[in-house]
């Protein structure tokens, strides 16, 4: 009877974690999606390059506007990176629950993913940086790279950053939630957060180069946005993840060599 009493509650704490995370990635979604389908900068607004054709004026790097780049890569980074996470946040909820048994797990949870997004939260600042750097020095215009050499580097960065030990030890770590948890348990709020913070640096060191692509796509190409968060999901669940890693590590590496191949015969 106590068994089933327990089974029941650990259901209801899976709905409940199931349906926060569902709405956390729901709104980011939302939010990414509202974004990145806002009407382009007005005729006018617009500069001439050397070939006569008008492209939008960068917008001033205000404090503003520093403020809302972050928060659009934050919350950018929580829809493409929540979903990959689940299974750990999921199985870090059931044992918080078996190990507290009288409390709900939501606390602990709740610690536990917002740590996990901290991590994303300073990658976000750092991609920021990056993205200001890059206008600054005319390779990013309308949010996406325009120099063949750059785009070409980060293609074939990209590709063989996903063969190298690094990224397969941290990919390890973000397919195994069992063996993840299991090593780095801790008890407590504070055990709950310096896991969230393991998990997320894990997941950053596997899916970093990932999210760099978006200077390659565009950065608020919506497509391109949810092809890189079904990849990341499909890497970190499908039972042959680790191989599907190296083959596209391959592929990315080709096509960068083409891409670089083709911006210095522009040249």
């Amino acid at each position: 009877m106590a068994r089933t009493n327990l089974e029941l509650v650990l259901r209801r704490d899976r709905h409940i974690t199931i349906v926060s995370l569902l709405l956390v990635a729901g709104v980011a979604w939302a939010y990414t999606y509202a974004g990145a389908t806002m009407p382009p900068v007005e005729p006018g607004m617009g500069m001439a390059n050397s070939q006569s054709h008008t492209m939008p004026m960068p917008m001033a790097w205000t404090l503003s506007h520093v403020m809302l780049m972050i928060l659009m890569w934050w919350i950018m980074m929580i829809a493409m990176m929540v979903p990959g996470a689940a299974p750990t946040i999921l199985l870090f909820a059931a044992i918080s629950r078996k190990q507290l048994q009288t409390s709900a797990p939501i606390v602990p949870t709740g610690i536990f993913l917002t740590a996990y997004l901290v991590v994303w939260g300073a990658f976000s600042l750092v991609a920021t940086g990056l993205q200001w750097a890059l206008e600054a020095a005319g390779l990013l215009v309308a949010m996406t790279v325009t120099d063949a050499v750059l785009g070409g580097s980060l293609l074939l960065a990209a590709g063989l950053y996903q063969l190298t030990p690094v990224k397969q030890a941290c990919l390890r770590r973000c397919r195994g939630p069992v063996a993840f948890l299991t090593e780095y348990w801790r008890p407590g709020a504070a055990g709950a957060w310096r896991m969230g913070l393991a998990h997320g640096a894990y997941c950053l060191g596997c899916c970093w180069f990932l999210m760099a692509l978006l200077f390659f796509g565009g950065i608020m190409n919506v497509l391109w946005i949810a092809g890189l968060a079904v990849y990341v999901l499909f890497e970190k669940t499908v039972p042959a993840g680790h191989w599907l890693s190296r083959a596209v590590g391959a592929l990315l590496a080709i096509a960068g060599a083409i891409v670089l191949v083709g911006g210095y015969d522009g040249d």
